[in-house]
């Protein structure tokens, strides 16, 4: 952990002086979210990290690490390519999902089974996506990784376990630098990073526990599968486009009436609250998880919807 902690702080640091160099910078814009130009790429950090284990991991013989290191490199390439120059879309993609299927083969080669492998393989485009989006405002992404990490770190014992602290670890060596006010931005190759590695530690712990506790596994991620899922169902059913930037989502609609650090902060409450929903349901009846975890999306759902319509409401006042 500790070596985790230093490798992002010293490559965060690393590339935030080096990135106005190369032209790695994000530029206030009306689609964007920040008013100063704010280095990017920042993250690599952490995908270095999370390589530096699956490495460790395979160096020790555990079954799958290797391919799993290697999706992680899949999707921190391409993603620090195009924090670079942007890549076309169906390279993103491209890249996502070779990676969506060393992670399946990984999960393969541990005998997961057959219904783990797809989780696996959906996971990866989902979780890189989705933590792309929320890449918007300061410390949210990392925070959220961080909380998400945290919780199911209790359900995975050994190597994914210590992948989940590896991945706490370099959080916070990165998470300084941008929170509560942004000196580096995570960037695609930060916020793939934390998707991808979010999709390896979930498939781990729906190996790991009986299909009948697997809602609970989910309840960490809501607040960010909610925003982005209701965010980008409205914008499709709207006839956008949905993948270009954009300010819709509920956190960026927030973020000037409210300021970056108490809007992630609100997020990041709400994760709490649902690993506290996560960990008292553990030990109920499966049918009392399951309505819990049912109430607890529709509530979440419900408060993107509300959020939404106020800020809606004061814009048009």
């Amino acid at each position: 952990m500790a070596a985790s902690l230093l490798l992002s702080a010293a490559a965060t640091e690393g590339v935030r002086r080096f990135a106005p160099r190369a032209g790695m910078l994000d530029l206030p814009g009306p689609r964007r979210s920040h008013r100063v130009p704010t280095p990017r790429g920042g993250g690599a950090g952490i995908a270095l990290a999370g390589l530096a284990a699956f490495a460790v991991f395979a160096w020790l013989g555990i079954p799958g690490a290797g391919w799993m290191g290697a999706g992680l490199w899949l999707v921190a390439l391409a993603g620090w390519s195009d924090d670079h120059r942007p890549l076309a879309i169906h390279w993103k993609l491209s890249a996502q999902l070779l990676a969506a299927a060393c992670l399946a083969i990984a999960l393969a080669r541990a005998q997961a089974s057959p219904t783990v492998v797809v989780l696996g393989f959906v996971a990866v485009p989902v979780l890189v996506n989705a933590w792309n989006f929320i890449d918007g405002i300061d410390g949210l992404a990392a925070s959220q990784a961080l909380l998400c990490a945290l919780a199911l770190a209790w359900g995975l014992q050994e190597a994914g376990r210590w992948l989940a602290l590896a991945l706490i670890a370099a959080g916070l060596g990165f998470l300084p630098f941008n929170f509560p006010r942004a000196r580096v931005f995570a960037g695609d190759v930060g916020s793939g990073a934390l998707g991808y590695l979010l999709a390896c530690l979930l498939v781990l712990a729906l190996q790991a526990h009986p299909p009948a506790r697997w809602p609970l596994l989910a309840l960490p991620l809501v607040a960010v599968l909610v925003d982005v899922g209701m965010t980008l169902g409205r914008r499709v059913l709207r006839g956008e486009r949905w993948w270009q930037p954009h300010l819709q989502h509920l956190y960026q609609r927030w973020a000037p009436a409210l300021g970056h650090p108490r809007v992630t902060l609100r997020y990041a409450a709400w994760t709490v609250l649902a690993i506290a929903c996560m960990a008292r349901l553990q030990a109920a009846p499966v049918a009392l998880a399951w309505a819990g975890s049912g109430v607890f999306l529709m509530a979440t759902a419900w408060l993107w919807w509300r959020g939404q319509a106020l800020v809606g409401a004061e814009v048009r006042a």
